[in-house]
């Protein structure tokens, strides 16, 4: 799939949730530039310079979604034609996964119910197996808003590119790329958050995207993490490095913070983490074929123009400016052991 670059109506008012988030921001530029009336929703008002060039030309409005009260409060009442939920827990942690990917989403539901609003939803496509409470939570409320009776669109993206940027500070140290496995158990078809934004605003006014779950990747092909870190390697100029990680020591610790977790919140969340860590190690971010068991990079639509490569190389002349790994620099974490 390419874009097709549409231009909204200015008539059609759009309201965009989580929209200080990484896609959250984009998503709201992108509507800007297609001349959609928009209305921004963020916890509090932001003096990030970048976030606010992101959301300049949309109404900013402070609001609790979590709390249905500011949520009604913000919204005053007012007709949106569509409304556009990028919120998401920030850790995975089963509690604020409940409150954010399921609840905070229903109290928006609620409210486009009360406009007939067409309502999109970024949810993940690893909610296709779901194993972790994060994804059991998003996929919850995707079924409540399939039952809603509304026009909807769940987009399901793959990898982000800045989930894949986690490890390019210690290959720049000289320090060898981490796989998990072989570096050859999973693949995916990254996205740029510009691309998959673009994508979301098609979705409003493209008939074929209505009451439909969406997956979608980047330009292929699909890569697995040995390959990302080759082609690291490769715009360095350095000759590649890789250390094997075994994916089952994340188990190992998942059950050693279980236990602890009988007494401790902060060791049950701590034992959540490493069960994503586990999920993303073994687990593919492509479309699931239920038919033969089996990720298919076939089956994964593509969409955009932004390669990986083109990231990389952007990172490393520039930095991470504007691609704060924040959860994703796991990697990072484990400097001191490279």
């Amino acid at each position: 799939m390419a874009s097709n670059g549409s231009t909204g109506s200015s008539a059609k008012r759009v309201l965009v949730a989580g929209a200080t988030g990484y896609i959250g921001r984009q998503v709201v530029r992108e509507l800007v530039a297609r001349g959609f009336d928009v209305v921004a929703l963020v916890r509090r008002l932001v003096a990030d310079s970048a976030i606010q060039d992101c959301l300049a030309g949309a109404e900013l409005r402070s609001v609790d979604v979590c709390d249905t009260v500011s949520l009604r409060n913000g919204l005053r009442g007012e007709h949106f034609d569509v409304m556009v939920s990028c919120i998401a827990s920030r850790d995975g942690d089963p509690e604020d996964a409940r409150r954010v990917d399921r609840d905070a989403n229903l109290n928006l539901l609620e409210q486009a119910r009360a406009c007939d609003a067409h309502f999109i939803l970024l949810s993940a496509i690893c909610v296709q197996k779901p194993q972790l409470a994060f994804q059991k939570a998003k996929l919850e409320f995707e079924t409540l808003l399939i039952d809603s009776g509304l026009p909807y669109t769940i987009v399901r993206p793959t990898a982000f590119f800045k989930s894949l940027a986690g490890q390019v500070e210690r290959l720049k140290r000289g320090k060898p790329y981490l796989v998990f496995g072989d570096g050859a158990l999973t693949a995916c078809k990254p996205i740029s958050g510009a691309d998959l934004a673009s994508f979301m605003a098609d979705c409003i006014d493209d008939p074929a995207f209505q009451r439909v779950i969406a997956p979608v990747g980047g330009p292929g092909p699909a890569l697995t993490p040995r390959q990302q870190g080759a082609m690291l390697f490769e715009l360095l100029g350095k000759r590649p490095r890789f250390r094997k990680i075994s994916p089952k020591l994340l188990l190992r610790l998942a059950g050693i913070l279980d236990t602890l977790g009988r007494v401790s919140r902060k060791a049950r969340a701590k034992a959540e983490l490493a069960r994503i860590g586990y999920y993303y190690a073994t687990e593919s971010m492509l479309v699931w074929d239920s038919v033969s068991c089996r990720y298919n990079a076939n089956a994964t639509p593509e969409y955009g123009k932004d390669t990986l490569r083109d990231f990389y190389r952007r990172v490393l002349d520039e930095g991470l400016e504007g691609h704060e790994l924040g959860e994703h620099a796991v990697f990072e974490r484990k400097q001191g052991r490279g």
